[in-house]
């Protein structure tokens, strides 16, 4: 439970952040509001701590957002089924109490859910309201506007895929928030070679990963003995035809412009100019494997064979300025969904926490493209749940009714905790919205601007259903779980047989 205390303070969209500092080595510092960067940080040991840092973990993988919620919600269930068992309930009678709790909730957001997947502006107004949800606890939640069309637009140019790989984010310190932007194409970041062509148009790439640095005889621990200068010269001569016949080699290709992984020497790069065509050395692993997967080409290393091998393709090739730096600039690239964030900011760790906020939210919208269930946010959904688990404890004969009881309690602790963190009486909130929510189809939910109730359908607060889903499944297995335990027994490590 202390584990869900310590992230119960960053949530809500007045939650504050943590700053995190390793004890390693060089005492880095982290400052983040994200539930699941915060309990990946910890060092754990108690072992049923560990249960709750694993599904923010995996409520992080699954659908990006919500990671504070899930362990809020467990910590709840766990402490009202502290209660319960004080009572002389037995653990397997809450859990079943539980698990009709928790199938009852769900059924009771999926009858209230909003569905615009045939609307498009419609959609998109549902998008912006949920990226700007999202954002709004974390640090872009100033410009929240701002960052949520980025977002959108970013997602929207996937088409329905989930893959996140080709959107990329680069960061530039320098600038404020307010001057990231998005770019469509890829962005490498290198610096064009002196005495080479600026600018490419339809450019044919060859991504490689090979080594063009062969003016030196590569073989270790070889000796060769020579008895006039002479020959030294001709070894280094037969050297550099070597590496002009490479060279050759991959102009053979037809392209003009060469991406390279490893660094390419001054002979060989100057070879490439002379034949015009654009040579860039040292691109990072991931840079490269980005722009094979964007440009529709291979990584290759060897050149014998040119007809197998798939070249990439753009439009234009360019430099650009952002800050003080240069970069490579592919736009019109092969694979139309690609595009670049590039995000700038004041220092390096709100850059970092800035990527993940935006990476929380590309991942809640991307998952909303595919399952386009809408649901309103701001304590509302935890509200229609817990009265609905409410009514079933009444209906539910037997001891079972207390755990149901109990788990709609667990329910309201969010939107308490919401209004906590907003400095509100949370006690005197949740009571008039309990009461607003007995009006049938009501919208209210927690405004912590106004600090009071607001219509979360006029504020514009949205969440995605999928989110809430697997916050609300994810809580209660894990609640489940540690329940389920009766003590912790610390194993010795097996002995090794003496095999002599």
């Amino acid at each position: 439970m202390a584990i869900a205390d310590l992230v119960k303070t960053t949530l809500g969209p007045k939650g504050m952040d943590k700053i995190l500092q390793s004890t390693g080595r060089g005492r880095s510092v982290t400052v983040t509001n994200d539930g699941a960067t915060i309990l990946k940080s910890l060092h754990i040991d108690n072992p049923a701590a560990k249960v709750l840092v694993d599904i923010s973990k995996v409520q992080d993988d699954e659908v990006g957002d919500g990671t504070t919620s899930v362990v809020v919600l467990a910590g709840e269930l766990l402490r009202e089924a502290e209660k319960l068992v004080n009572m002389k309930i037995h653990p397997m009678t809450i859990i079943a109490g539980y698990r009709m709790a928790a199938e009852c909730a769900r059924n009771a957001l999926l009858k209230r859910t909003m569905d615009n997947k045939d609307n498009t502006d419609k959609f998109r107004s549902d998008l912006m309201n949920i990226a700007m949800t999202t954002l709004s606890s974390k640090i872009l939640s100033q410009d929240k506007e701002y960052f949520a069309e980025l977002a959108v637009d970013a997602v929207l140019r996937l088409k329905g895929s989930t893959n996140l790989e080709s959107i990329q984010i680069l960061k530039k310190p320098g600038g404020s928030l307010k001057d990231s932007f998005l770019d469509e194409g890829f962005i490498l970041d290198k610096k064009i070679g002196l005495g080479q062509p600026k600018r490419i148009e339809n450019a044919n790439i060859l991504v490689a990963n090979t080594a063009m640095d062969t003016d030196k005889v590569k073989i270790y621990g070889a000796r060769v003995r020579v008895d006039s200068m002479a020959k030294v010269a001709d070894i280094e001569a037969a050297e550099k035809q070597k590496m002009r016949e490479k060279v050759e080699k991959i102009i053979g290709h037809g392209i003009n412009c060469f991406v390279n992984r490893q660094l390419i020497y001054n002979f060989p790069e100057e070879l490439f100019a002379d034949a015009g065509i654009l040579a860039v050395e040292h691109a990072d692993f991931e840079g490269i494997e980005r722009l094979a997967l964007v440009t529709g080409g291979d990584i290759a290393s060897t050149f014998d064979n040119p007809e197998s091998v798939k070249l990439g393709h753009c439009k234009l090739i360019e430099e650009i300025m952002i800050g003080e730096d240069r970069l490579i600039h592919f736009s019109g690239v092969a694979m139309g969904q690609a595009c670049t964030i590039v995000l700038r900011g004041a220092s390096e760790h709100v850059l970092d926490e800035a990527e993940r906020s935006l990476h929380d939210a590309l991942c809640v919208l991307s998952q909303t493209v595919t399952d386009t269930r809408v649901i309103y946010g701001g304590g509302w959904p935890e509200m229609v749940m817990s009265k609905e688990v409410d009514e079933l404890a009444r209906k539910t004969p037997g001891k079972k009714s207390h755990a149901i009881d109990a788990f709609s309690r667990a329910l309201q602790a969010i939107p308490t905790i919401i209004a906590d963190n907003a400095a509100l009486d949370s006690a005197e909130l949740i009571s008039q919205l309990r009461a607003e929510h007995h009006k049938v189809n009501s919208t209210a939910g927690i405004d912590v601007i106004s600090g009071g109730l607001g219509d979360m359908q006029k504020r514009g607060i949205c969440e995605a259903f999928k989110v809430k889903q697997a916050i609300v499944l994810s809580a209660t297995e894990a609640a489940e779980m540690i329940l389920r335990v009766d003590e912790i027994i610390t194993c010795a490590p097996r002995r090794r047989e003496d095999r002599m």
